[in-house]
């Protein structure tokens, strides 16, 4: 098949049907910079640049697989051949395990650096012993957002931050909700509330809030849906997660956190 010349590789992607996920188009926001490639990294980076203008390359890798290098752009990987003959768009999976490699390697590349979001600005909720972190993007009027707060009912020991993401142009009234609830005497329990029985808090909505502060945050994070979640290691995923992949998740993120702050000592 002939490769069409695309005007950027983030339509080359859309075209052959690769969308960029919520959860991984993070990576504009507080990722370690790669250091510059070299030798045939650096060539490849070069050509890539050439066939495809106006492309931001984050990083250039030479992959385990088939002797082809990763490029990372726009929260993606593609993978190429040293000349970039040829481009490969999708994901790789190790067929023992059927483990999504691509996505693996990826969420290791777009780690947000949780402990650096301004958490002042979500709303806190503490359960069991709290000693787990776990940071939400949800809008009150999407319903896979409560589909989610059914799902974390189960979850324990864990403090949930949840910053108002409200999506103005699928919910015209989740901005309205959003004040009013942060603008509530308990706003753990308006939002609880309005997620049990969809009544909001009797307020005018007119307090100080972050709403607009957390909006710039998730755009400045490429946050494009919601429910979006952050664990402890920085790694993000979108969308309701069953309680049990919840659970194994957090507990992935926390062991892999713990593991990265030793690697630091």
């Amino acid at each position: 098949m002939q490769i069409p010349k695309p005007p950027n590789l983030r339509r080359y992607a859309m075209a052959l049907g690769v969308a960029c996920v919520a959860a991984l188009s993070v990576y504009a926001w507080a990722q370690t910079k790669a250091p510059p490639p070299t030798g045939e990294a650096a060539a490849v980076k070069k050509l890539v640049e050439q066939r495809f203008p106006g492309a931001e390359i984050l990083s250039v890798t030479k992959s385990p697989y088939f002797g082809l290098y990763e490029v990372q752009f726009d929260g993606q990987l593609i993978y190429t051949d040293p000349k970039v003959t040829y481009v490969v768009v999708g994901a790789i999976y190790e067929a023992a395990t059927k483990t999504n490699l691509t996505e693996e390697r990826l969420r290791k590349l777009n780690r947000v650096a949780i402990d650096e979001l301004p958490l002042n600005l979500a709303l806190k909720k503490v359960k069991g012993n709290g000693q787990r972190k776990l940071a939400v993007f949800s809008d009150p009027d999407c319903p896979f957002c409560a589909k989610l707060e059914q799902e974390l009912k189960s979850i324990d020991n864990v403090t949930i931050y949840t910053f108002l993401f409200p999506i103005d142009g699928l919910h015209p009234d989740a901005a309205r909700k959003s004040r009013l609830i942060w603008c509530a005497p308990d706003r753990v329990k308006a939002w609880d509330d309005f997620f049990q029985s969809g009544t909001v808090p009797k307020n005018d909505g007119n307090c100080d809030n972050p709403i607009a502060a957390t909006n710039a945050l998730g755009q400045q994070m490429g946050v494009s849906a919601t429910p979006t979640l952050v664990f402890a290691d920085g790694s993000v995923v979108a969308g309701a997660l069953p309680a049990q992949r919840l659970e194994a998740e957090i507990k992935q993120g926390e062991a892999e956190a713990a593991r990265l702050a030793a690697a630091k000592k």
